[in-house]
């Protein structure tokens, strides 16, 4: 099985290569399949993998975890894990509808030095949507070492295409909640800090952003559980 190597000039979509450091990533694919069937709605996990994150990785992981975790609970999505770390490395997973998979894949993602490279997360988003509508994308990370104005063109094309993105910062830069929070006003979206005692209202907002992925925000409004009703919060400012 083969995944995506995701470039910053890619027009057409990505070609399929094979990871070089070790099989795992084929088997998961094969263990999660292809969406095949009909689903209500995709949605795109995004993260930094790079060395900044690893003196909070083993926690953040955790957090991450917990995403795919709401994602099976939630059912009817298909979901789609992207990651970058090193020197160029991006990578797109096939989209799948067993979460549990991704999330098995994630737990064995090792940090890498390099830069940050959201601007390649940003035109993925943007090309997947085109082919088929994305609902939503998430995205963890520490830093932005790209160009923010850059950065908000891009997601202000993701936001009028009607994908919504939400940023989950580690760390408390000052510059980066200022980027994460205007590229999240620009989708419509909602942004969230990382820290050390909030994995569980992280959990039931990461599960509440798999409820509007799959339903919208009609469903976020039929719902009294509190971490539909906070996200709801959040869109809504």
């Amino acid at each position: 099985m083969k995944k995506k190597q995701i470039t910053a000039t890619d027009k057409k979509p990505p070609s399929l290569q094979k990871k070089s450091s070790s099989h795992e990533i084929g088997a998961f694919l094969k263990a999660a399949g292809e969406a095949t069937v009909a689903q209500k709605g995709r949605l795109i996990f995004s993260l930094d993998a790079t060395m900044s994150r690893q003196p909070t990785w083993d926690k953040a992981v955790t957090i991450q975890a917990s995403m795919f975790d709401a994602v099976g609970k939630a059912g009817g999505l298909s979901v789609q894990l992207v990651f970058f770390r090193g020197i160029n490395e991006c990578r797109a997973s096939k989209w799948v509808i067993h979460a549990a998979a991704l999330r098995d894949l994630m737990l064995g993602i090792q940090c890498l030095g390099g830069q940050t490279q959201i601007s390649k997360i940003l035109d993925h988003a943007n090309r997947e949507t085109t082919k088929a509508k994305v609902a939503a994308l998430v995205f963890i990370g520490d830093a932005i070492e790209e160009n923010i104005d850059l950065l908000c063109q891009k997601a202000g094309e993701l936001g009028i295409k009607g994908v919504r993105c939400f940023f989950f910062q580690d760390g408390y830069d000052v510059n980066v909640e200022k980027g994460f929070r205007e590229m999240t006003r620009l989708t419509g979206g909602a942004y969230f800090r990382l820290g050390p005692d909030s994995a569980k209202e992280l959990a039931e907002l990461l599960g509440a952003i798999a409820v509007y992925a799959r339903g919208g925000l009609k469903a976020l409004a039929n719902s009294d559980r509190r971490g539909e009703r906070l996200l709801l919060e959040q869109i809504s400012k």
